[in-house]
């Protein structure tokens, strides 16, 4: 399968491209996490060329991977990277935008199983940085990492704590040396992955039974070219 996208004069200039008739910028498209909720398939990354990131895309499925959807508008200039789903109703999906460099992270969260989607930014202002790590231990509570970068003019690491569901959230520490979330004890290994296959330029999405990795869907990599219209 291949997830449409025309590219535009406004996407070239938007994204500062130097694309020409002649030397045209090829498209790609990125998974980064894959996820289920028992009921839905959530796949989630971004649209880029070789310099750029373009869009944000995330793709539900309703019927194992047969047909699939775009569940969320494409946020220009940002990344999707992180899924986690509690049950089959609360999910979130960390991102952020990456013109010029890494900000302004933020979460999409939904609480009706995917059907709609919020996007809540981290950083009451906006601030450069991005999320680590994100995990929810129940739909009220949970906590992230934020990486400010190496230019920061704090302290580099900082963990935030939500207790609404992410839609606001408190810094509890910060720190020049890398935080991490503690994992669960007795976490069960992730039964979805997303995985690049070099052979046929596509990335499948795969579900774990009895042991063995098996393909429930394939998305193309190259996604065409931008050039002006």
């Amino acid at each position: 399968m291949r997830v449409p996208f025309q590219c535009t004069n406004e996407d070239i200039n938007a994204a500062g491209l130097t694309c020409s008739d002649d030397d045209p910028c090829p498209v790609y498209l990125e998974l980064s996490a894959f996820e289920s909720t028992g009921i839905r398939l959530y796949p989630a990354g971004d649209i880029h060329t070789a310099e750029k990131t373009l869009y944000s895309v995330i793709l539900g499925s309703d019927d194992n991977g047969h047909t699939w959807r775009e569940v969320h508008d494409r946020i220009r200039g940002a990344s999707l990277d992180r899924i986690q789903f509690l049950g089959a109703e609360n999910g979130w999906v960390s991102g952020l935008e990456l013109s010029p460099i890494a900000r302004d992270p933020f979460l999409l969260r939904t609480s009706d199983g995917g059907k709609t989607w919020r996007q809540i930014p981290i950083f009451p202002e906006p601030g450069f940085g991005a999320i680590q790590q994100f995990a929810f231990s129940d739909p009220e509570n949970g906590a992230l990492i934020i990486d400010r970068g190496p230019g920061s003019a704090s302290d580099r690491y900082e963990r935030y704590e939500s207790l609404d569901g992410g839609d606001s959230w408190m810094v509890k520490e910060s720190s020049v040396k890398p935080l991490t979330l503690k994992r669960p004890l007795g976490a069960a290994p992730p039964e979805y992955r997303v995985r690049a296959d070099a052979n046929s330029r596509s990335f499948q999405l795969e579900h774990r039974q009895n042991g063995r990795w098996t393909s429930l869907a394939a998305f193309l990599v190259n996604l065409g070219m931008c050039k002006p219209d």
